[in-house]
Order: C-alpha cells, then sequence, then structure tokens
C-alpha cells in the first residue's frame, strides 16, 4: 500500500472517497483547428464579459445605485430611507454579479479546455485584483485632480 500523501489524498492511511485519480478507457479525443479556435473566441468574450462586470462594481454600479437612493429621497423626503435603499440595492446587485461571475468562471475554464488548453484554475480572482487597482488608480485621480477635493491645477470658474 503506497502512503505517499499525493496518492491518498493527502492522508496517510487511505484515500478519501472520491479523491481517486481520473482513468479514461480512451484519451478523449481532441476538436478540430476550426473548433478549437472558435472555443478561442468564445473563452476570450467569457473574459471580457467577466471584466466588464466586474469593472462595473468601481463605478456605474455604486453611481447608479446613488441615484436611485436620491430618487427615493425625493419622492418620500426621508434621507434614510433612500440611504438604506441604496445600501441594500448595492449589496444585492453585487452578489448577484458575483454569481454570475463565478459561474461565468466555470464556463471560461471547460472551455479553455475544449480549445486545448489545460485550464485547471480560473481567472477571477486575478481579475478582481485587476479591476480593484484601476478602481482605486481611477478614483484617486478624479478625487484629487478632477471632481472631489477641488483641484488646484483648474480653478473653478465664478469663484
Amino acid at each position: 500500500m503506497r502512503t505517499d500523501p499525493t496518492d491518498t489524498g493527502g492522508l496517510f492511511s487511505g484515500r478519501r472517497p472520491g479523491t481517486a485519480p481520473v482513468k479514461y478507457r480512451a484519451l478523449p479525443e481532441r476538436a478540430s483547428r476550426r473548433r478549437q479556435r472558435f472555443d478561442g473566441l468564445l473563452a476570450f468574450a467569457l473574459l471580457a464579459a467577466i471584466a466588464l462586470i466586474c469593472l462595473s462594481f468601481w463605478g456605474p454600479l455604486p453611481v447608479g445605485w446613488l441615484w436611485v437612493g436620491s430618487q427615493i429621497d425625493y419622492h418620500t423626503g426621508s434621507v434614510s430611507f433612500g440611504i438604506l435603499c441604496a445600501f441594500v440595492g448595492l449589496l444585492g446587485t453585487l452578489l448577484v454579479g458575483l454569481s454570475i461571475m463565478r459561474r461565468l468562471d466555470e464556463a471560461w475554464i471547460l472551455i479553455r479546455r475544449a480549445a486545448g488548453h489545460d485550464q485547471r484554475s480560473g481567472v477571477l480572482v486575478r481579475i478582481f485584483a485587476i479591476t480593484a487597482v484601476i478602481g482605486a488608480i481611477s478614483f484617486t485621480v478624479w478625487l484629487v485632480l478632477i471632481g472631489g477635493l477641488g483641484s488646484n491645477l483648474v480653478p473653478k470658474r465664478g469663484a
């Protein structure tokens, strides 16, 4: 009996159920080059969709929910209710967006495999990190230079 942890699923006494190596009766057939190219383009489209959804977390969604909250405040006269609705709506939208991105990431892995790549992990974490950096830099530039703190480089007119 082998007790190598890579053979036993990390245990020295035996293999955990469901961790046996996958054994195929025969090697899977490769698709045609044309089909692999199509799958590669489809994987790229999914990657772009994941990136666009993730980028929307750092600007359009918060601004949109702030607008919705301001409209609720205007119609009800309650600032607290407007803020609450905007916060709950944004949180719900973010959770739904993360769920969609996770499913797209799993589909991306499968399509990359179909395109002939040995894809074992997704890119969701990397894309989220990259868009977080882009969002933070963009917000800082906007806050310091354009709108938030007031620019010393471009004084406001009429002041």
